[in-house]
């Protein structure tokens, strides 16, 4: 990313940002405290509060630019498809990533899965909001099954207008994203009240966020848990990093 764009994201997230240094990674600050979390309109998320300690998140989902170096440094095994080594393609969030694929590219990067927590919380911003825009669904606000000139997905800087409080894109639509957690439907009633994270050993991990596949106003909720076999790829699947403070 270049320096004009930084310097005017600084300006923008109030110079609460910093880039990581590995991956070239812009990630913003999100501050210690409690939030809510869950809405209560499904079984497995029910409303409670927990206190989060602080912590950087990308803006973007990783893309296709950031995964390519990983591949080229390490000679981890690429995608299926072959998008990621394409120049137009760049700033496209990488896809048909395992959740284990996600983790070996976030330890490269000195970085970290998000937790369910930290992905919410930065996706419902200071106000705690439903959708990272607001509590009322807009379907021109993310990329999903019935946008307009819909081509699958879309770059990392699509949808300004869906940009979280937080000041992260693309947490709504686009594509989902893993999660460091393991998916337990009753987790949130036996959760630690401070930064929570299900290491148990279950059969999947968690995704969030909906992406251009799904259609309907729940599956873009920032509240809203997926689930899916970590060893699972898909091309509407990627991820994105944070770092603890």
């Amino acid at each position: 990313m270049d320096s004009y764009t930084v310097n005017w994201l600084r300006n923008k997230l109030q110079n609460r940002i910093v880039v990581n240094l590995k991956d070239n990674s812009v990630m913003v600050y999100v501050p210690a405290g409690e939030f809510e979390m869950g809405d209560g309109h499904n079984s497995d998320c029910p409303k409670h509060t927990i206190y989060l300690s602080a912590y950087w998140i990308s803006i973007y989902p990783v893309t296709n630019g950031q995964y390519l170096k990983f591949i080229e440094e390490t000679a981890h095994d690429p995608p299926e498809n072959n998008s990621y080594k394409e120049d137009d393609r760049a700033m496209y969030p990488i896809t048909d990533i395992s959740w284990s694929d996600a983790l070996r590219y976030t330890n490269w990067a000195e970085c970290e899965l998000p937790t369910e927590a930290q992905w919410e919380k930065a996706a419902r911003g200071p106000k705690g909001f439903l959708y990272p825009w607001g509590n009322d669904w807009d379907s021109a606000k993310c990329q999903h099954d019935k946008s307009l000139g819909d081509e699958g997905v879309r770059p990392v800087y699509d949808y300004p207008g869906g940009v979280s409080g937080y000041g992260t894109y693309n947490q709504s639509g686009n594509v989902w994203e893993w999660c460091a957690d393991f998916y337990d439907s009753e987790y949130y009633r036996y959760s630690p009240k401070k930064d929570p994270v299900n290491f148990g050993n279950m059969l999947y991990r968690v995704n969030r966020g909906g992406s251009y596949w799904n259609g309907g106003a729940a599956y873009f909720l920032s509240t809203t848990r997926n689930k899916n076999d970590p060893t699972y790829r898909a091309s509407n699947i990627g991820f994105r990093t944070i770092k603890r403070v």
